[in-house]
């Protein structure tokens, strides 16, 4: 009776190991499925263990998945390791090279993530044609098209070359097969969603199967001193779709975004272990495919012309690019019991802020206005370094009065009414002046912190404010000089 109470207290063991189910994205475990993590919240991402560690290794031929064992020897002295061989090569594009540190790195492993239409399989198959016209072996690996749709595409932006090879295929173990083969230096796969493996457990697309494909890929590309790039969705929040454990596989996560409606595309790095995170690359899309922008603020301010009321120009930071961005506002009575407050590239609740503190601290009478306010050019601002230009562009669209032209406006607003540093205030200041702008209103202290003596002579005129009501006053003293 001991043993056969034993077994069925095994199996129970047993029983109750196989219904646990875990989340990919925080660890938390429950014994029964949910559609939502009740600790991150996330959607989707509870997956039974057996399902989480990914595929069983099978050995074989080309076409099978194959787990690669460890070629590391014993530990080394740092300083007689030898980095040569992967040291980055830059790819030609200097705006994809600035995101990723200097550029590609033999055997690491990017993800590209952005939503669909965006650009993201031209920008990577000029990528792929100028790595090949440098004499490296390139595989570009499509599941979402056929060979002959991107040859259409290569053409039509001129990426063709000897060195690049296509192949269709959705099967992990074919890829795997035409990398040995082929023995590319830089391998693409658009998409990585698309792959699927008989070997690893799941529905192709879904969470613990992304995770497989992707460490294997991972895996392949560490032996095999083979860059890899791969194509990632996005969800409705913008957020890179799959699981939280994707990003931390591989080592660089790019995000390609930009307007669908517009041609303006950025570039931004969210994890780069081989340099910084601050990066941001700007390109134009256009018929014969990307462009790079090497001077972004030209397409966000418009010289030239009659000063016009609700005008301002700001300055902003992506990532440690300053960029010189043309706020405008238009502010009149309206005829709703509820004024509208619409935005375009600005943050709305930047904007609801800004507008209250414009009415209790400087005493502007908004509460009965219809308040638009739109960025030139099609930018999208979300840092508070943009506050002060909104509020100046507001309070000049209030009063109908234009701000100079040749004026700049630099600074954060708090909900005292006082207006606070911002970080890269040099920087910032500098791409003013580079633009050939004459003023430039800033946070108070901004000389000292430019590490210069009032009284020399700068390259702009500062002035600089303590609080909203003298911002607005010195914006419009200086339009009137």
């Amino acid at each position: 009776m001991s043993d056969l109470g034993s077994s069925v207290s095994t199996m129970a063991r047993t029983t109750s190991r196989k219904t646990e189910f875990e989340c990919v994205e925080c660890g938390w475990s429950t014994p029964k499925w949910a559609g939502r993590c009740s600790r991150c919240g996330g959607w989707g991402s509870l997956a039974e263990p057996a399902s989480l560690h990914g595929a069983s290794a099978t050995t074989g031929g080309p076409g099978r998945l194959r787990l690669v064992s460890s070629q590391s020897g014993g530990p080394e002295r740092i300083d007689a390791i030898d980095a040569a061989p992967v040291r980055p090569w830059t790819t030609g594009i200097g705006e994809f090279d600035r995101v990723l540190g200097g550029g590609i790195v033999p055997g690491s492993v990017i993800l590209l993530a952005g939503e669909p239409g965006v650009g993201k399989s031209t920008l990577l198959l000029d990528v792929a044609a100028r790595a090949a016209r440098e004499g490296r072996r390139v595989l570009y690996a499509t599941g979402e098209e056929s060979a002959a749709q991107v040859k259409l595409r290569a053409e039509r932006i001129g990426a063709l070359a000897d060195q690049l090879y296509l192949v269709a295929t959705g099967d992990l173990g074919e890829l795997l097969g035409h990398m040995d083969a082929v023995a590319p230096s830089l391998v693409f796969v658009d998409s990585v969603q698309t792959l699927s493996a008989d070997e690893i457990e799941g529905v192709a697309g879904g969470v613990a199967h992304v995770r497989g494909v992707t460490g294997a890929l991972v895996a392949q590309a560490k032996a095999r001193t083979t860059a890899v790039v791969l194509v990632g969705h996005v969800t409705k929040d913008g957020s890179v779709a799959g699981p939280r454990t994707l990003e931390h596989l591989v080592d660089v996560v790019c995000s390609f975004e930009g307007d669908a409606k517009g041609a303006l595309r950025m570039l931004r790095a969210s994890k780069n272990r081989y340099g910084s995170a601050d990066e941001v690359g700007c390109f134009e899309l256009g018929e014969t495919g990307l462009r790079q922008v090497v001077d972004p603020s030209g397409l966000f301010t418009q010289p030239g012309g009659m000063p016009v009321p609700g005008s301002v120009v700001g300055v902003t930071l992506e990532g440690r690019r300053p960029l010189a961005v043309e706020v405008q506002a238009l502010v009149g009575p309206s005829a709703l019991p509820s004024p509208r407050r619409a935005t375009s590239g600005v943050d709305s609740s930047r904007l609801a802020m800004v507008l209250a503190v414009l009415q209790r601290r400087a005493k502007m009478a908004l509460a009965t206005q219809d308040v638009y306010v739109s960025t030139v050019g099609g930018a999208r601002v979300v840092e508070p370094g943009l506050d002060l230009a909104i509020a100046v562009a507001c309070a000049s669209a209030h009063w109908d009065t234009p701000v100079d032209q040749g004026l700049a406006v630099i600074g954060e607003v708090g909900l005292g009414g006082e207006v606070r540093a911002v970080p890269g205030i040099a920087r910032r200041v500098a791409e003013a002046a580079r633009l050939g702008l004459a003023r430039a209103i800033v946070p108070a202290g901004t000389s000292a912190a430019l590490g210069r003596d009032s009284g020399t002579a700068p390259i702009l005129k500062l002035v600089e404010v303590t609080d909203l009501a003298a911002a607005t006053a010195s914006a419009v003293t200086a339009s009137q000089l």
